[in-house]
């Protein structure tokens, strides 16, 4: 990863998705035009003038928390976060498991939206197989340098289409989780993990801090 990617926040790669400018897709219902659709609603309410400033921030926050938890498949994300883990446990487990795993990442990520710096964002064009997508786009910055961010989607309920990982410079963000949550079960136990995780302070490295996490 170059020094550039290793600069920045690891999503900067969630949240990276403001002022999305290629042409819109042919394909109404595609991945690509759901995803656009759903980020330009992000830029929307960042370019709100009833939602900026201090004293609008926290209405401001809920209203992006909004929208991107419908680009999210939290359920999907924490299933495959927590990798072989997952069938060992109850569907109570599990059920805590997909809050605490959606939680961290909107406490870990959601906030640096606001700080992000760019200069737009180019979709490159999607690969559908099935119910899964690949949409690739990249992010410019703002002395010309690019980022390659990959989101990838499963087609669900409604036709609707979300993001169950992100590909940033190549690296896998629910791999990482999974590389650093396995290491923790095996080296402790689940229930460490679930208490790691509950913790406020709890923090775990993002992808440009382990370039080559797991798979």
């Amino acid at each position: 990863m170059n020094t550039v990617a290793r600069s920045l926040t690891p999503i900067a790669a969630v949240l990276l998705f403001l002022a999305a400018a290629a042409p819109a897709p042919a394909s109404a219902g595609s991945p690509t035009d759901q995803l656009r659709s759903r980020i330009n609603r992000v830029a929307s309410a960042l370019e709100d003038p009833g939602l900026r400033g201090e004293s609008n921030a926290a209405r401001r926050r809920a209203e992006i928390r909004k929208i991107a938890d419908d680009i999210f498949d939290f359920e999907e994300m924490a299933k495959r976060a927590l990798g072989r883990h997952w069938e060992a446990r109850t569907p109570a487990e599990r059920d805590e498991f997909v809050r605490l795993f959606a939680d961290l990442l909107r406490r870990t990520y959601y906030g640096k939206v606001e700080r992000a710096t760019f200069e737009k964002i180019l979709f490159q064009g999607e690969r559908q197989q099935g119910d899964d997508a690949l949409v690739r786009t990249v992010v410019v910055l703002p002395h010309g340098d690019q980022l390659d961010l990959d989101y990838l989607l499963l087609h669900g309920v409604g036709g609707r289409w979300r993001v169950y990982d992100l590909r940033f410079e190549g690296v896998s963000l629910i791999a990482n989780y999974r590389s650093q949550f396995s290491r923790i079960i095996r080296t402790s136990s689940y229930e460490s993990l679930v208490a790691r995780i509950k913790s406020n302070q709890a923090e775990f490295a993002g992808p440009e801090d382990a370039p080559r996490a797991a798979r």
